[in-house]
């Protein structure tokens, strides 16, 4: 069973998701702003990963909302935008720039700076 706290983190990026796709569709990404969440403890961050892992959303929605969330915590991190080129068949994909990340396959196209908390 979820701790409070990681259920009011789901509800946050439940709707923090849906925003910024309707930002994303409206004013393209100069557009997009996610709303920073609720004070809640870093450990609330498994209702973060339990909503954008199961809510249908874009790589660039999820990368988006997750870098909101971990700037909030102290974590800085890059939303990068990389591509595969058409040699192996042509594939975007968007992802936060985390320590831990494995180099990526794809070529980075753009990088979005993590914004000030």
């Amino acid at each position: 069973m979820l701790a409070p706290s990681s259920i009011r983190a789901a509800v946050w990026a439940l709707i923090a998701l849906r925003r910024t796709g309707r930002d994303l569709a409206a004013h393209g990404l100069d557009g997009a702003h996610v709303v920073s969440p609720p004070p809640l403890p870093a450990s609330a961050r498994v209702g973060v990963m339990a909503v954008v892992h199961r809510r249908p959303s874009t790589c660039l929605e999820r990368a988006l909302v997750l870098q909101r969330w971990e700037v909030d915590h102290g974590n800085r991190g890059d939303v990068i935008i990389g591509v595969i080129g058409p040699g192996d068949g042509f594939r975007a994909h968007a992802w936060l720039d985390t320590p831990s990340d494995p180099p990526s396959a794809f070529n980075e196209l753009l990088r979005l700076p993590a914004p000030t908390p």
